[in-house]
């Protein structure tokens, strides 16, 4: 059976849809998100925007699904902005790209190549829902009311289909231009939970050796939680919530995964969990349970050129 595109990535757009605008002024925005999601999509969207709950179990299921998952986009989305900002190159890979929206709304990235990776299957849908909100943008030009542009802030964007468990993610940016020479930001975020140990280790095992001295890797992952074990457990037994068929895989305690990282050459400068980030930006110093456990990493080649 041929793989469907990934329901994470329409969960992850749909968080960040609901906080743009809202959190965090001024170090968060996407307004691009909510014109990625379909009609339907945007339904839960307008939900918790408006803080009404729906009726039935299901309904309300998807509301609170989306609901935390806002809570949790917002200090990963700035911690990793953040972290890109301060550490821009010529070269940005994004692993697992989904329905991420950096080469269309971060202008640092003006001088910047990036390469979009991920599963053609969700590139495949990413591509569709462009070229709808590309479509809408142009009929409400000829209706006369305001223009809905996607203008492109990158320098370039180039979309790489990769298959992680199956491709040659090496031979893949070889096809797609990545230059290796060059001094490349890797940014990986919302898929090392969804990969096997063994597809970690050979994607870090990949992206280091096309890592010349001063790249850098910017990391989310998942550190290992029982209640968010059971939490996931019970989102796939009732089947309510969007990700219901896609499990974890790989679980990391930092100390294990800065010790990866080492053995390839890259050193961990920082590694903050995403509950002390949310209490950063003013949010409560307890939270759930999936900030607690959601990490985000900015880790160095050793011989990074200052």
């Amino acid at each position: 059976m041929e793989r469907a595109a990934s329901r994470t990535a329409v969960l992850v757009c749909q968080g960040r849809a609901v906080a743009d605008g809202r959190v965090a002024a001024g170090r968060f925005s996407d307004p691009l998100a909510v014109r990625l999601l379909s009609t339907e999509e945007r339904v839960p969207v307008d939900e918790v925007r408006t803080g009404v709950p729906p009726e039935g179990w299901q309904a309300r299921s998807r509301y609170e699904g989306v609901r935390a998952c806002a809570e949790v986009m917002v200090p990963r989305t700035v911690a990793i902005d953040e972290a890109l900002r301060a550490r821009v190159t010529r070269q940005l890979v994004i692993l697992g790209a989904g329905l991420d929206t950096r080469a269309w709304r971060l202008p640092e990235l003006a001088g910047t190549d990036v390469w979009e990776v991920d599963h053609p299957a969700s590139q495949r849908d990413k591509r569709a829902r462009l070229a709808e909100a590309a479509q809408q943008r142009r009929g409400s030009e000829e209706s006369g009311g305001p223009a809905a542009e996607l203008p492109v802030v990158a320098g370039s964007v180039r979309f790489t289909p990769v298959d992680f468990s199956v491709d040659d993610l090496g031979a893949a940016l070889d096809g797609a231009g990545h230059d290796p020479s060059v001094p490349t930001t890797w940014l990986w975020e919302g898929v090392v939970p969804y990969l096997t140990r063994a597809e970690v280790r050979a994607t870090v095992a990949a992206l280091a050796a096309r890592s010349a001295p001063g790249s850098v890797l910017v990391l989310n992952y998942q550190a290992p939680s029982a209640k968010a074990s059971v939490g996931r457990l019970l989102a796939r037994v009732i089947g309510g919530a969007i990700t219901s068929g896609e499990p974890w895989r790989s679980l990391w305690r930092p100390r294990r995964m800065a010790a990866l990282l080492d053995e390839y050459g890259l050193r961990v400068v920082s590694d903050d969990d995403l509950q002390s980030l949310t209490h950063a930006l003013g949010g409560p110093a307890r939270g759930r349970t999936s900030l607690r456990s959601g990490r985000v990493a900015v880790a160095e080649s050793p011989d990074r050129e200052d």
